[in-house]
């Protein structure tokens, strides 16, 4: 479990880092990629590419304060600071102050004129950058981040790098994630069917409810599970209005259940 900071500041990231190794924290990951204007107004995120000294020493700093790993999220460049040239001088001015990790999404950020939703889609995908940076640079652990949509799409990066990021991916369909153990990490038994992750969520639901909890902050985590499947926008539309209703979460979810076939609930990935 990573704690992802943002800031430009190294002692004030340096006490976060501490803070994060205190509370159990496995790494501490310094955002360079966000392209808000909030973000860039603090002068951190995606604006501090362009000040590759500034961002070793955060990293230093960090690194100095504690022992959990120092990771970097960045994008491959932004206005102005396009090219690959500059995207490896980045990455090597920031290893040389100790990180051994990045997680590169493989898009300029557009700091002027794209909102950050547009940033995720319009730039195009530069995936070569990120294999060239990898195969340059052999000694760093290099994780590829934007548009990956497929296990199958996970299975070609990693040809070429260590790692893959989902971000959209996870919200969008997180069953997904459901065959990962097996495939990459050697798990023998296949992941959980669609019904035994609802009926595992069930009694937290209760308790979350019973300390008088909203139901919506359970069941907003499960409006895609069943995403492309059919009945699929039955079940969105009964979690994201039952709860205005008053409704009981396990009641609501038993009711959804309800609305797919025994062997689409029942399968596993």
């Amino acid at each position: 479990m990573v704690l992802q900071l943002g800031g430009d500041d190294p002692s004030s990231l340096a006490r976060c880092a501490e803070m994060a190794e205190r509370e159990g924290y496995d790494g501490v990951n310094l955002n360079v990629g966000c392209p808000s204007d909030r973000v860039q107004k603090g002068r951190f995120g995606a604006c501090l590419m362009a000040n590759p000294e500034l961002v070793a020493r955060c990293v230093k700093v960090m690194g100095e304060a504690v022992s959990i790993p120092i990771t970097v999220k960045h994008r491959v460049g932004i206005d102005g600071h396009e090219t690959y040239a500059e995207l490896r001088a980045f990455v090597e001015t920031v290893a040389a102050a100790g990180c051994e990790h990045f997680v590169v999404h493989a898009r300029i950020a557009i700091l002027a004129g794209l909102s950050p939703k547009q940033n995720r889609a319009v730039p195009p995908l530069r995936y070569e950058d990120v294999y060239r940076l990898k195969a340059e640079l052999p000694a760093l652990t290099v994780e590829i981040n934007g548009g990956v949509r497929s296990l199958e799409e996970i299975d070609a990066h990693l040809e070429h790098v260590d790692g893959v990021m989902l971000g959209r991916a996870a919200v969008d369909d997180p069953y997904l994630f459901a065959a990962v153990d097996a495939r990459y990490g050697g798990a023998e038994c296949p992941g959980p069917s669609r019904r035994e992750i609802v009926e595992a969520t069930l009694p937290y639901a209760v308790r979350h409810q019973m300390a008088g909890g909203k139901p919506h902050h359970v069941l907003r985590h499960l409006l895609t599970l069943f995403a492309g499947q059919a009945g699929n926008r039955r079940w969105r539309r009964l979690l994201g209005t039952a709860p205005a209703q008053g409704g009981e979460v396990a009641a609501i979810l038993r009711e959804g259940l309800t609305f797919f076939s025994p062997a689409l609930l029942d399968a596993r990935p």
